[in-house]
């Protein structure tokens, strides 16, 4: 079966591992099972080699480790072998995931190329690092730029240096906050990038909730990034903007929910039809107050409005006042348009 990939019509729906594995090769795998069980189409992770982009003097965005003594430490700890990647990538293979992962260097996107990779998120910090950007380009592979901190001209600048490859590309809205309120979300920009550029569109989220994904699904975004977690009581700096397995379940059946929706309009006299036999049930007909004899001239106050629906129906009250009844009437006994005189 073949793994999903970019399409019209169907959203993409990312697992974001990142670095929530805390350094443990076990652990990321555990993800990979655990994002499949889920129903997602991708797992995706981050690959940082510390050597090739980082120094010793870079300073950590929210200081939570008390084990790595700067954030070049960190990112050394989080490095696995080109072979423990390759594993991992086999293992989501094998599991129906397409592999995903973020480079970080363009060390790291060679890693990666060899390793396999299906399509590449461009992370939000990155998308002006022409070099790292240009040796994803260049091996012709589909492109999600994250703009999370990125300005429109810089996005711009982004977006045409992947099209004059060639290279079939996506804008996913982001907004780099950990966790993102929702006034914060942006899912106005996702009509907007879809507009302007003419291509996939989508959300990478970090509110830590499902919502902002359904309702992009619901926009016809054809990708949803997630931040994932095992449990909210995990260590890492980015599980209070990550949804928890089983959330991303609910995230997942919402979408696919949401796409069976946007593949079938509704024709509202179609459905009136289709309806009939429970109108009959739901509605109202116009039936006799208390008994009523023949030649009775009727007025609102002879009449009243009762289920079943299978007679004159109420809204059409103003066609029986003020005509004869033709025959006599019991209480609760539904009208015939052949009981009034013309």
């Amino acid at each position: 079966m073949p793994l999903p990939t970019l399409q019209a019509g169907r959203c993409l729906v990312i697992g974001e591992v990142g670095l929530a594995h805390d350094g443990s090769l076990g652990c990321a795998h555990a993800f990979i099972d655990e994002v499949a069980r889920a129903g997602a189409d991708a797992v995706k992770f981050q690959t940082h080699i510390a050597k090739a982009e980082s120094t010793p003097q870079e300073p950590f965005r929210v200081k939570f480790s008390r084990q790595d003594a700067s954030r070049y430490d960190y990112w050394k700890r989080m490095e696995f072998t080109e072979s423990q990647w390759q594993g991992l990538a086999d293992h989501a293979r094998e599991a129906g995931l397409v592999f995903l992962s973020s480079p970080f260097s363009v060390e790291a996107v060679e890693l990666l190329t060899r390793v396999g990779m299906a399509m590449w998120k461009v992370p939000s910090g990155e998308i002006g690092s022409v070099a790292l950007l240009d040796a994803m380009i260049s091996t012709g592979r589909p492109i999600l730029l994250s703009s999370g901190m990125s300005d429109m001209r810089e996005l711009d600048a982004a977006v045409h240096r992947v099209r004059r490859a060639g290279v079939p590309l996506a804008v996913l809205q982001c907004t780099t906050a950990y966790p993102c309120p929702p006034e914060r979300v942006g899912l106005n920009m996702i009509p907007y990038f879809r507009e302007r550029y003419e291509c996939f569109v989508g959300l990478s989220d970090h509110s830590g909730t499902i919502y902002p994904g359904i309702a992009a699904a619901s926009l016809g975004a054809e990708v949803v990034e997630v931040h994932v977690t095992m449990s909210r009581g995990m260590f890492g700096p980015d599980v209070p903007a990550s949804i928890t397995m089983e959330e991303l379940r609910q995230l997942v059946d919402g979408v696919r929910f949401v796409e069976r929706m946007r593949a079938h309009p509704v024709d509202k006299d179609s459905v009136a039809i289709d309806m009939a036999p429970l109108r009959e049930i739901f509605t109202k007909s116009i039936v006799a107050r208390t008994p009523l004899s023949a030649g009775t001239l009727l007025t609102e106050a002879h009449l009243a409005m009762k289920k079943p629906g299978t007679g004159i129906p109420a809204g059409r009250i103003s066609d029986v006042v003020g005509r004869r009844l033709r025959r006599s009437l019991d209480a609760d006994e539904q009208l015939r348009l052949e009981d009034l005189d013309r």
